[in-house]
């Protein structure tokens, strides 16, 4: 997993202070700012970037519950990480004062380091009836973490499952899924902090692409260096850099990874500004897994053109490759889904896929 030490640095450096509120010792900054990080740490390692991206978008995530609960994970800490899993394979049954949860959740990036964890649950109510699909907020401390991330890639990010049985969750650390992804808020409404209004879906699936983007310049950078003095086999070309063909496809990767942070680039500002509608929203989900796959494509080009040694445990060119096809898998990311939900609403369908747009 990612090095303490490294988590450390990240917290030194105030990663995860970028989109807490300033009431609490945070940036408060804006979804351009985050994705730029993440590209940039991408670079250097995805698994890092990773686990700074999840900690610091669900650390804006839990700023959208009450501010009891806000009080409570940031008000004695502001350098908590909160780290999340929004799949409801939880359940909460209503007791006095709030629920009680039990349940195992999956894929929790960054859980070793995590000081509280926002969980999905199915809420019953006391006939058992379901009666809402939420986010409950959980101190670290109570829930257990099992070691089950073996992975190809992003092997860093120590993406475990998370176990709690009988947790007591009161009613202020509860936030409703179907409520949030029509920008419904339960926090307290304060006209200064604009960043806690913007929409929901966008913000948690759009942060994905920004370490893909790192990934794919740091392939690409490592490529075209290589390619100044790597012979191209069997041809007559002593330099890579001498082959029409290569430079054919340097470009074309290079034009894929252009194309993918446009996609983002545009989708971040929109996002910004906040106030957009379900059509805008769909739109956004649909650049995300497009986004997601232009990097791919570039990333398979540029392993083309690299060759087998692409592959060798000594090149870094096969974590990257690695990496970034598993990140790239993440449920926000497949691209069909965005691509359903946007072309029905290109074509006027009012058929909702996914509570996450």
């Amino acid at each position: 997993m990612v090095p303490a030490e490294v988590v450390d640095a990240l917290a030194e450096a105030g990663i995860f202070r970028m989109l807490t509120p300033k009431r609490f010792g945070g940036y408060e900054t804006n979804l351009r700012t985050l994705t730029e990080v993440s590209e940039v740490l991408g670079e250097a390692d995805g698994s890092t970037a990773w686990t700074a991206m999840i900690v610091t978008v669900t650390n804006w995530l839990a700023s959208l519950f009450p501010d009891e609960a806000q009080e409570e994970v940031f008000g004695a800490d502001p350098d908590a990480r909160v780290t999340g899993v929004a799949a409801p394979t939880g359940m909460g049954r209503r007791v006095p004062g709030g629920w009680m949860v039990t349940g195992k959740w999956s894929y929790n990036s960054g859980a070793p380091y995590a000081t509280w964890a926002a969980v999905g649950a199915l809420l019953q109510d006391e006939n058992g009836a379901v009666v809402d699909q939420a986010l409950v907020l959980i101190p670290a401390s109570e829930l257990k973490v099992e070691d089950t991330w073996h992975a190809a890639g992003m092997k860093g990010t120590a993406s475990n499952t998370l176990f709690g049985r009988d947790i007591m969750v009161p009613e202020h650390r509860v936030l409703s899924v179907p409520a949030a992804s029509q920008g419904t808020y339960p926090r307290s409404s304060r006209e200064e902090e604009f960043l806690y209004t913007l929409p929901f879906g966008s913000m948690l699936l759009l942060c994905l692409v920004g370490p893909l983007l790192g990934l794919g310049k740091a392939a690409l950078d490592l490529v075209t260096a290589s390619a100044e003095g790597k012979p191209l086999s069997f041809t007559v070309h002593g330099r890579q850099a001498d082959s029409v063909g290569v430079q054919i496809q340097l470009a074309e990767a290079a034009l894929g990874l252009q194309t993918a942070r446009l996609h983002v680039r545009e989708a971040v500002n929109q996002i910004d500004q906040g106030s957009m509608d379900y059509s805008q929203r769909t739109q956004v989900r649909a650049q995300a897994g497009y986004a997601a796959q232009q990097v791919l494509t570039a990333i398979n080009t540029l392993l083309n053109v690299h060759g087998a040694s692409s592959f060798a445990d000594t090149n870094s060119l096969q974590r990257i490759w690695r990496d970034a096809n598993v990140a790239a898998r993440h449920a926000g990311l497949v691209p069909t889904v965005g691509y359903e939900a946007y072309g029905k609403t290109l074509l006027g369908i009012k058929e909702p896929v996914s509570l996450m747009v």
